[in-house]
């Protein structure tokens, strides 16, 4: 059929490792703090979809119209839908609010035209992304650093970004995990199951702190409680969301020896913003930033966590 893509991926995902590095044939991007979104264009029908395959389309309206007024029949799009703060750095807990314009941040051209990029090498699918797209309020092309990665890494972190992500220039896209795109954190962010609650105290409304915990070889294991970063609204939603998942008995391999706990089915995810691990695998100052409906609890796993 004319005007359709005819296929339906799942993104490629960078691989974490724990410090900068320089190597030929590699490029450094500024690693974005949003929602990652593949942008479907089949003539004037353009579909959002997140990386567990939920349509954003309509949460996103504005992103959508760009993206149908670009001149391409058909056009394919990786990227993160992100929202900036005043110094141009995004933010995952603006995007959560609501209360700043979100912006595409594109990477990635996957199809166009007619033509399936995916097999062809980053450099030419990057060519083919900066010939359909340019700039404008709501689409930007994600920002290069410097072509060293060591000067790359320390960009990002004077600027203050979340990280940055090292690209290998030759290879073609890969669905799934890979080493061809490798990530390095500047601040540590990072994404956990909500396994219950504490009671809430003072002035608080519905709950104190929520336990976080992680998945170690098949099982849960608790890294710790965060009670900053919410709002009153946030409170209230949260509550809403959580009341569903409550049941008598903890799904923790190790639940914490504490009063007035509430357990929840691992059915959430929190995105958390914290210090540094302790040595006993648990966060140090975490701060909750929001909840992530594009990942899986399956996937908050204690290894990758803490690599």
């Amino acid at each position: 059929m004319k005007g359709r893509i005819p296929f339906r991926i799942h993104p490629m995902l960078p691989t974490l490792v724990a410090k900068p590095f320089d190597k030929a044939g590699w490029v450094y991007e500024e690693k974005y703090d949003g929602i990652r979104i593949l942008t479907y264009k089949e003539g004037d029908k353009v579909t959002l979809l997140s990386r567990n395959d939920k349509n954003r389309s309509l949460m996103f309206p504005e992103i959508a119209a760009a993206v149908r007024a670009l001149p391409a029949r058909t056009l394919l799009l990786d990227g993160e839908v992100v929202a900036f703060d005043r110094h141009d750095v995004s933010r995952f807990q603006l995007l959560q609010r609501g209360n700043v314009r979100p912006r595409y941040a594109v990477f990635d051209c996957l199809y166009l035209n007619g033509e399936d990029l995916r097999s062809q090498p980053l450099s030419s699918r990057r060519s083919a992304l900066e010939t359909s797209v340019r700039n404008n309020n709501q689409i930007l092309l994600s920002r290069r650093l410097a072509p060293n990665g060591i000067e790359a890494y320390r960009i990002a972190k004077e600027r203050g970004f979340e990280g940055l992500v090292a690209k290998e220039q030759s290879a073609p896209y890969f669905e799934g995990r890979s080493t061809k795109w490798l990530k390095v954190k500047v601040h540590q962010e990072e994404e956990f199951v909500i396994a219950g609650y504490t009671a809430p105290g003072g002035s608080r409304r519905h709950f104190g702190a929520l336990l976080l915990a992680a998945y170690d070889r098949g099982r849960l294991v608790y890294v710790g409680k965060v009670g900053t970063g919410f709002s009153r609204q946030t409170l209230d939603s949260l509550a809403s969301a959580l009341k569903p998942l409550i049941r008598k008995k903890s799904a923790l391999a190790d639940p914490p020896h504490e009063r007035n706990i509430t357990y929840l089915k691992p059915r959430l995810v929190a995105q958390v913003a914290f210090q540094e691990w302790t040595a006993d695998n648990k966060l140090r100052q975490p701060v909750y930033l929001g909840l992530r409906d594009d990942k899986k609890p399956e996937e908050c796993l204690l290894t990758r966590a803490r690599a």
